[in-house]
């Protein structure tokens, strides 16, 4: 794969409503971003994703644009916006912005025109008709079972993929897919770095419905060529959650379509890995994935926005991720996930948090990370649907998480109460903290940056003989690197292939440790590699039994402070 600079991104996913109040209105805002720019970046991140920011209701965190040109006011504004992407790229950050362009919100203007004449140029804009039919499926069938609603000024059903107040984009209208690269244009220029782009498949089915002889792909194309062609080097990230074979689609099969897509179908089965403790299922998801173009990447993350979808697992794999992680009714939502922190699911323990992050990591292309995972964050069980995860982030032991000084009542969600709360999980307290979540989160981080090779080949899973070991091979010309991680609580001793135990007793290689989770012993010469119960291990190969390049360890416990961005703390 050819090198660029999404590559070896470390993509850290925040919501400005929830991330830092600057004023002290209880809203987050661009401004409280740009102040915690530094820490971002000590963390190691190189790529910020900016969750919904638009004018917007804020009915569906933001995902209800009002307007795309705008900024909501309690947000910030134009000026704000140029002062955060100014500092960011003064850091060496890339920005993210959300590209929302399946539906607006039902107050946004042309919608409101569309409604109120029939002859308005705004009317084409979405979908109408005399009578609703059954041509998609709805997204939240819990709460929003029906995808027509009845609309009493328009004398019409208008269609609704997402929530009622949500209506759809007609995208097969050339007028609206102006509009869409208009808004492209618009940020860009601004100096963001690209898109996430949201429903990606939606999207596609109304460019099937503009040219039915096609399977849609060209929409893709053209908004690739609109992004590159106003900016070299932007990104699309594409929200596509769909089975490896037609998720690999949109990549173009000459990697002229998304730049990256967001890899459901390997967070599942991460996740069933988790569950079992045992690594076969990530190897299998790894296998039977189609290998991205050049250019091209899969993402990778554990937890984010919404609920963790399971519907790229079988029936009786969905349901035992269910019954471990989220045993209540509570804990689940649209019969199909989970609507739970990381941490909870894994019962705030932080070695399999950290494990957790660890094999994230070691997968193939771009992390991300969603805000506050870093620390353990808790949920809001209380809160509805997918709400649940979206709290204000707790950078300090105050009630108020250190997130704002305004009156609680008036922040967009509550903090986190119980023990999650801020008295119990906050960046201050990990910071100072050896052995801290945060300190193994970062460590793990920069660890991964000083790994090129994970952005530019597909790994090789190597069978170590424990069944709870999961273990990636990456080979680029003669650099070689092995990602170790035991997805059990018992310690155990992993045994390298026939061959590769005959080298190192030779002498003609040996493997370094390169960021552990805690102080292991050199590998033996005879290929017996110790791993601590949910430990992991990154290794760098040598042929010749000479020094590797920055052959670096970081203990889980180091000090981020005295860690060079680079790698971590010689031994």
């Amino acid at each position: 794969m050819r090198s660029s600079w999404y590559s070896d991104a470390i993509i850290y996913q925040l919501d400005p409503r929830l991330y830092a109040d600057s004023n002290d209105d209880g809203w987050g805002d661009l401004r409280g971003i740009t102040e915690r720019l530094h820490y971002l970046r000590g963390l190691g991140a190189t790529c910020v994703w900016l969750l919904p920011f638009y004018a917007s209701p804020f009915r569906d965190g933001g995902y209800d644009v009002v307007d795309h040109l705008a900024i909501d006011p309690r947000l910030g504004d134009l000026a704000d916006m140029a002062h955060l992407l100014e500092a960011a790229e003064d850091l060496g950050l890339h920005v993210l912005v959300e590209l929302i362009a399946q539906h607006t919100s039902d107050q946004h203007r042309w919608f409101q025109e569309a409604r109120q004449d029939r002859n308005s140029p705004y009317r084409d804009y979405y979908i109408w008709a005399d009578e609703p039919n059954d041509d998609i499926k709805p997204m939240f069938p819990d709460v929003e079972p029906k995808t027509w609603t009845w609309d009493d000024e328009a004398q019409q059903f208008y269609r609704h993929a997402f929530y009622a107040h949500e209506p759809d984009l007609a995208l097969d209208n050339p007028r609206v897919r102006d509009e869409l690269y208009r808004i492209v244009a618009f940020w860009l220029r601004m100096g963001v770095s690209g898109f996430r782009v949201d429903a990606m498949p939606m999207m596609l089915e109304r460019a099937r419905a503009a040219r039915p002889d096609t399977d849609g792909q060209w929409l893709v194309r053209d908004m690739r060529a609109a992004v590159t062609g106003q900016r070299t080097g932007a990104v699309l990230l594409g929200e596509v959650d769909e089975a490896p074979a037609e998720a690999a689609q949109y990549f173009g099969s000459d990697g002229q379509g998304m730049t990256m897509l967001l890899d459901f179908w390997t967070n599942n089965h991460l996740f069933l890995a988790l569950a079992r403790g045992q690594a076969e299922p990530l190897e299998r998801a790894l296998r039977h994935q189609a290998a991205p173009p050049d250019g091209a990447t899969y993402a990778h993350w554990l937890r984010n926005n919404d609920e963790l979808n399971l519907v790229r697992l079988a029936e009786d794999e969905r349901t035992e991720v269910l019954d471990t992680f989220a045993p209540e009714d509570s804990m689940r939502v649209y019969g199909r996930g989970i609507r739970r922190r990381l941490a909870p699911m894994l019962d705030g323990d932080p070695r399999r948090i950290a494990l957790a992050h660890a094999v994230t990591l070691s997968l193939p292309g771009p992390p991300v990370l969603r805000y506050g995972d870093e620390i353990g964050m808790g949920d809001d069980l209380d809160r509805p649907e997918r709400e649940a995860v979206r709290t204000p982030m707790q950078w300090s032991n105050t009630p108020t998480a250190g997130f704002s000084n305004a009156p609680s009542d008036q922040f967009q969600a509550p903090v986190v109460t119980g023990p999650y709360g801020p008295e119990h999980v906050s960046v201050d307290e990990q910071n100072v903290r050896d052995g801290s979540l945060l300190h193994r989160v970062g460590g793990l981080v920069r660890a991964r940056l000083g790994l090129s090779e994970l952005g530019r080949v597909r790994p090789e899973p190597w069978d170590l003989g424990v069944s709870s070991v999961l273990a990636l091979r990456y080979q680029v010309a003669e650099s070689s690197v092995l990602l170790i991680a035991n997805l059990a609580d018992e310690d155990v001793v992993a045994k390298l292939p026939a061959d590769e135990a005959s080298a190192l007793e030779a002498g003609l290689a040996r493997y370094v440790d390169v960021h552990v989770d805690q102080d292991y012993p050199p590998v033996e010469t005879d290929g017996r590699i110790p791993i601590a119960g949910y430990g992991y291990r990154w290794l760098r190969r040598t042929v010749d039994g000479g020094a590797v390049d920055d052959p670096a360890v970081e203990p889980a416990g180091g000090d981020p402070e005295r860690v060079a961005a680079k790698g971590e703390k010689k031994r």
